[in-house]
């Protein structure tokens, strides 16, 4: 008997002989036997990097303007449950199981993959919530992702860059056609990255999108205490930065606020609502800076650029005397591309094997950072927590240690609880 959410989830693993199948096929079918739909404005994001920080943002800002929201978030950290959120709060395992229940019943017989089903799931459980937005991350790429099976009100493109080659292509064109995907005729289309693939521009003109672009309909400037936002008529001026750090949030920040300008008929948000959502923001494992001795740093950067991104922002933290790094990767990365941004960074590495057949081994990324750096101090462990616990232990109380890589990095950490470490010095 399946009774319990993790009971489902295994069912789910169990039901399609791929990982990733892309086509919205099976996933309408399922969409239409349930009667999935939304009455409120619904926003889709989609992009490489900064999905997860500008959902954040839009969900902040909402609540604090008096909204209810729904949220699909993905992966999580450490519980399931972190990808469905109402509210500002994750919905209980128990909760989420008769959303479950309803699509075995419905999917009668369709071999959906594990974020087919559910991502189906947790469509119903937002479209039976009392709700006054819906925020809807896609997972991969955007045309044939699960999530595009719900048409969006407004549509949030983030920052693009070549990842998941195998299964988008190799070519920042390529991909940016597939992210475009999620646009809509006559809707907002918000295109967050400053230099966006002439594919996204040409398909939204093409099917008629109400495209709106970083740079020509909005964007902002700043110094080092405050910023600015302006769209097609409205302003911000003397905003506080992002509580989010990093040198790009103040990009998607300005993305989020243009979808905000766009929706402002059926979704007005007051300036004190932006502020202080900013203000608040929370997103574990975005730069995420733990104060301790020594510094522990948590980023989920696991791509070229979101590792280039994670170099200039450990750059600009000040000194430390060594930097140490507990990294682990999918296989499926440009893992030598991953590395490079950070190598010269890096005093000493302690590299981990993950829990899933996708990752590559400690043996494989040990073997990749002394390709890239010969004298690099390197060490193998078998998970991110035990990787952890050496650098700690390693580590003086004045270094820093940055654990990033995969979602399963970050949150293999956090599944156990962090370390003991010294306290903060007051000096």
């Amino acid at each position: 008997m399946i009774r319990t959410l993790d009971d489902w989830l295994a069912h789910c693993e169990r039901l399609h002989p791929k990982t990733i199948d892309l086509t919205l096929e099976r996933v309408q079918a399922v969409r239409d036997r349930l009667g999935l739909r939304f009455e409120v404005p619904v926003v889709t994001v989609a992009g490489t990097n900064g999905k997860g920080s500008s959902c954040a943002m839009l969900e902040s800002i909402a609540l604090n303007a008096g909204w209810r929201v729904g949220l699909y978030i993905k992966p999580h950290l450490v519980h399931f449950e972190e990808r469905c959120r109402i509210g500002g709060a994750s919905l209980p395992a128990d909760a989420l199981v008769p959303h479950f229940a309803a699509v075995e019943a419905a999917r009668d017989g369709i071999a959906l993959t594990y974020f087919e089903f559910t991502t189906l799931a947790i469509l119903r459980a937002l479209s039976q919530a009392e709700l006054d937005v819906v925020i809807l991350e896609v997972g991969l790429g955007g045309r044939l992702d699960a999530v595009n099976a719900i048409d969006t009100d407004c549509a949030l493109i983030t920052s693009i860059a070549i990842d998941h080659v195998e299964y988008l292509g190799d070519d920042r064109e390529g991909i940016g056609f597939e992210k475009a995907g999620i646009m809509r005729p006559g809707k907002p289309a918000i295109v967050a990255d400053p230099q966006p693939p002439q594919s996204v521009i040409e398909h939204a003109r093409r099917i008629g999108a109400d495209l709106r672009l970083a740079g020509r309909d909005f964007g902002h400037s700043g110094d080092r205490q405050q910023w600015s936002w302006h769209g097609r008529k409205r302003r911000y001026s003397s905003l506080a930065y992002p509580a989010l750090r990093g040198a790009n949030q103040l990009l998607n920040a300005a993305g989020v606020l243009a979808v905000f300008e766009a929706l402002h008929e059926r979704l007005p948000i007051p300036a004190q609502a932006v502020r202080t959502g900013l203000a608040l923001v929370e997103l574990p494992g975005r730069f995420q800076i733990v104060p301790g001795q020594p510094t522990l740093v948590l980023d989920v950067a696991h791509n070229p650029q979101s590792v280039g991104v994670l170099a200039v922002n450990l750059d600009q933290m000040g000194f430390y005397p060594r930097t140490l790094a507990v990294f682990g990767a999918m296989r499926d990365k440009d893992l030598a591309g991953v590395i490079a941004p950070v190598l010269p960074l890096i005093d000493a590495w302690h590299v981990t094997a993950l829990p899933t057949a996708r990752a590559a081994s400690a043996d494989e990324l040990a073997a990749l950072v002394r390709a890239g750096r010969g004298d690099a101090l390197v060490q193998v462990h078998s998970t991110p927590a035990d990787a952890l616990r050496a650098a700690v232990a390693a580590a003086d109380p004045t270094d820093r240690i940055v654990i990033f890589g995969s979602f399963y990095t970050v949150g293999g950490v956090l599944k156990e609880g962090l370390p003991p470490r010294g306290p903060t010095s007051t000096a």
